[in-house]
């Protein structure tokens, strides 16, 4: 018996050591009171709370002026944020560069000292020059793509309208009534834009002219915050262990040890959720991407490399992305040529298909751990609260939501000495006035007979 346990107990150090000691959920930490709380009478407490609420109270008073101040923070530290994003982003690529070259420096080169520095050197440079690779690559075939898109639609599209108004006008030739309110309608916007010419469209054109020096300038300056950011990101990449040690040793200080694993613990565990997500997304939409443009090059269709730019794009925003790309590409298809927009169309359809029940489920797996309805809500709420950026990082910050609620709850059923799987509270178990779990065999038989009676109802 002690040998078992003791074996047990040296596998799981083994795997601890492996995936890391903070990689497992850690216990919670007992009742006992902290040593702030230990000091503190109770009226001292009370006076602690009551200050609290007061300055909560006077912050929300001030909350325009708190906002400002929030957003001009991050303003200035743009290029740190962006380099840490970039960092994130180009870490796995760097990992993968340096364990690889590490490998081959130790077997080629025994004695040389310093191969951890030339290993990371390596990996930081190749993932600097791959992010650089893309973005030149990008930019070399969507410009001109773009380009000649957009002028080709200034030419065609107008005249793709007025086609479209006189066939319309042709199918209700026949209809006295609705060709007059169609006429009606349709003389009442012209007036209209007759109007806005002769009134507004100096006006306008002054604010858009100024709109789009201020985004010319803007453009710049997020531009010239990348490139900070960048250099930013190769110096976090080169002394990320030294700001993991760092961040670990100021939470070890300023919490008890039961909470400073648990705050390791998300830490390790949001990280995890995060990295899978957005990493794996960004592989999904780039292969969407390549196969779109691959298939519609294939079926000789119109804007081919903007349409595979925009379904790629959005198939980054998981659930509704998909249609969020399709609808605009689909309606600029259709103005060139119907017949192609209902292959695309279709074509769309199959390939979503594709994604959501192959493509996506290989390289994601259950990296979130939330059904399909915790993912809308999460999208939802996000693009609600910061639009498109809410969209994408919803869900993995929902799902480290969900994964804190769902570790309280099953700590709580497990002071209770309740089971924590959700298939244990189904209508056949209960929890009686003593707290004891039942789903006894007559449940069971209750349970079976219902089963019975329902396939005999339905044949």
């Amino acid at each position: 018996m002690n040998q078992d346990i003791e074996s047990k107990k040296e596998q799981s150090d083994t795997s601890r050591q492996k995936s890391g000691h903070y990689s497992n959920r850690p216990s919670f930490g007992g009742k006992e009171a902290s040593k702030l709380r230990q000091h503190l009478s109770r009226e001292k407490s009370l006076f602690i709370i009551i200050a609290v609420v007061i300055i909560f109270y006077f912050a929300m008073l001030r909350l325009d002026e708190i906002s400002k101040l929030v957003w001009m923070v991050i303003r200035i530290l743009k290029p740190i944020i962006y380099g840490l994003a970039i960092a994130y982003l180009l870490n796995p690529i760097m990992k993968f560069v340096e364990q690889h070259l590490s490998r081959l420096l130790e077997k080629a080169f025994p004695k040389l000292k310093k191969v951890h520095q030339i290993s990371r050197s390596v990996g930081i440079l190749s993932a600097v020059m791959v992010l650089l690779a893309i973005i030149v690559a990008l930019c070399n075939m969507m410009i001109p793509e773009l380009y000649g898109s957009i002028r080709d639609m200034a030419f065609t599209v107008p005249g793709q309208l007025n086609d479209a108004l006189d066939w319309i006008t042709k199918m209700m030739a026949g209809d006295s009534a609705l060709e007059q309110v169609f006429t009606r309608t349709l003389r009442e916007v012209t007036d209209l834009l007759q109007n806005w010419m002769k009134t507004d469209m100096l006006t306008q054109a002054n604010v858009v002219m100024s709109n789009l020096t201020e985004g010319v300038i803007n453009i710049v300056s997020e531009l010239f915050n990348a490139i900070i950011g960048i250099i930013v990101s190769i110096y976090v990449l080169f002394s990320k262990e030294s700001f993991s040690m760092q961040t670990k040793k100021i939470v070890c200080a300023l919490f008890r040890p039961s909470q400073a694993n648990m705050i390791l613990h998300l830490t390790i565990k949001s990280n995890e959720i995060f990295g899978g997500f957005i990493i794996g997304k960004i592989i999904d939409s780039a292969i969407i991407g390549v196969l779109c443009f691959i298939i519609l090059s294939i079926l000789g269709m119109p804007y081919t490399l903007l349409v595979s730019v925009i379904v790629g794009v959005t198939n980054v925003i998981p659930f509704f992305g998909p249609y969020i790309g399709a609808i605009p590409s689909a309606i600029l298809i259709l103005l060139s040529d119907p017949k192609m927009g209902v292959y695309f169309i279709i074509f769309i359809l199959i390939l979503q298909q594709l994604d959501g029940n192959i493509i996506g489920p290989k390289i994601l797996g259950n990296s979130t751990g939330l059904s399909a309805f915790w993912v809308v809500f999460s999208i939802l709420l996000g693009g609600g609260l910061f639009g498109f950026v809410g969209m994408i990082l919803g869900v993995p910050t929902f799902a480290v939501i969900y994964y804190i609620t769902r570790m309280l709850i099953n700590h709580r059923l497990e002071e209770k000495s309740l089971p924590v799987e959700t298939s244990c509270y189904d209508e056949f178990s209960y929890v009686d006035s003593d707290g004891t779990y039942v789903h006894s065999k007559e449940n069971d038989l209750m349970k079976d007979e219902g089963i019975r009676d329902a396939n005999q109802s339905a044949k």
